[in-house]
């Protein structure tokens, strides 16, 4: 990426940037040519996550026991920025990845593991994570989706929204109340909802402003019956699971937000080389070389922080304050180097076969799901 030169990375290794190279390729060849398809059809085929089972780029860091490539999480963000070069929005591999496979893998029992990883790895079946409900939103205390002990099921009743991966997903792991519904948190649990449940229903994939490649669905239950053997962890430790991984999960999302600035000023910066105006290149003009000066410093500052934030992560010191700070840090300059950016292409930038007017309705979601911006600066606050 051209604006990372003002400051060179270092966390890389060479066998890092070999994956890299193999992602890139990997993207060029197997999802861009395929993207505006999937737009439309509002999901990506299957065959894409078994072709990248198939090269390893699923549940990398998972255990070679299980499919996986114990590899480091540095891989995983190598993922994340080459899926920000190219504006994959619509690929779900790392929720799937590095999110559903991590619950599994740090608090399932030896027969889930072995029953899921694997699969997953494959990119055989697809997964989601099910938290949000209709008038929660990030309130997860709150959820109403209930979970009743008979005999040796739970009978599960409920409905989950805005559900990434849900209408392909094979299995789910669903965010439930168990026991006595007035416990708040100590009430959640999480169970694996598995496709053809009798009662496990999905709806058709959302119809939203941007992102529209990747699928995003309802889902509902009614009366379905799940063994207690697809209990994840305890009952009633749901909340505390889901808290444990929650700081890689908004670095993740700041790591996608960074890749994608990046990616929208170094899209710019060639574009107002190439434009004309006045009988001169757009970037001749001191307005436009003032404007990417500053747009060149936020995306600078916020690689430096992000990967700041990934060497702490990499050694289990990454505190919740200083993630969800990246997550909304990222995704607000995200917010407006696109919006500079846009204004720089001029009416151009309007045009969705540039990529930047892709990105300006793609990326806004970002300031929004793994919890609002507010929440982070809530979040935040609590630590001072």
């Amino acid at each position: 990426m051209q604006v990372s030169a003002m400051i060179p990375r270092t966390i890389f290794k060479p066998e890092h940037e070999a994956f890299r190279n193999s992602v890139a390729r990997f993207l060029d060849e197997e999802v861009v040519p395929h993207h505006e398809r999937w737009e439309e059809q509002q999901y990506c085929d299957r065959e894409v996550w078994r072709k990248a089972g198939e090269l390893g780029m699923l549940c990398m860091t998972m255990p070679e026991a299980y499919g996986g490539l114990s590899a480091d999480r540095l891989y995983s963000m190598i993922m994340l920025e080459e899926i920000g070069r190219v504006g994959a929005t619509g690929l779900g591999f790392n929720l799937h990845s590095d999110i559903v496979a991590n619950y599994i893998n740090n608090y399932g029992s030896e027969a889930q593991k072995l029953r899921w990883l694997p699969p997953m790895a494959s990119g055989e079946i697809i997964t989601a994570i099910a938290m949000t409900e209709p008038g929660t939103g990030s309130d997860l205390q709150s959820i109403k989706t209930r979970a009743v002990e008979d005999g040796d099921d739970y009978i599960v009743n409920g409905s989950k929204i805005f559900i990434t991966n849900g209408y392909m997903s094979d299995m789910a792991v669903v965010a439930v109340k168990t026991g006595d519904a007035s416990e708040g948190a100590a009430g959640v649990s999480l169970l694996i909802v598995e496709a053809g449940m009798e009662g496990f229903t999905k709806g058709q994939p959302l119809k939203k402003v941007g992102m529209k490649a990747q699928d995003t669905c309802e889902l509902f239950f009614n009366d379905v019956r799940v063994p207690k053997s697809n209990l994840l962890g305890e009952e009633g430790q749901g909340f505390v699971v889901l808290m444990q991984e929650l700081a890689w999960e908004r670095l993740m999302i700041a790591i996608g937000a960074q890749a994608a600035a990046a990616t929208c000023l170094d899209y710019t910066i060639d574009y107002v080389k190439e434009r004309k105006a006045f009988n001169k290149p757009v970037f001749a003009f001191q307005n436009t070389r003032f404007k990417l000066a500053e747009l060149k410093t936020d995306v600078t500052l916020g690689q430096t922080y992000v990967d700041r934030c990934m060497e702490l992560q990499l050694t289990g010191d990454l505190g919740i304050d200083a993630a969800a700070a990246s997550k909304y840090w990222t995704t607000d300059m995200l917010s407006r180097v696109v919006d500079e950016c846009v204004q720089l292409h001029g009416g151009y930038g309007y045009m969705l076969e540039y990529p930047i007017a892709r990105a300006y309705i793609d990326q806004r979601a970002m300031r929004i799901y793994g919890g609002s911006n507010e929440i982070m600066k809530d979040l935040i606050a609590r630590g001072m």
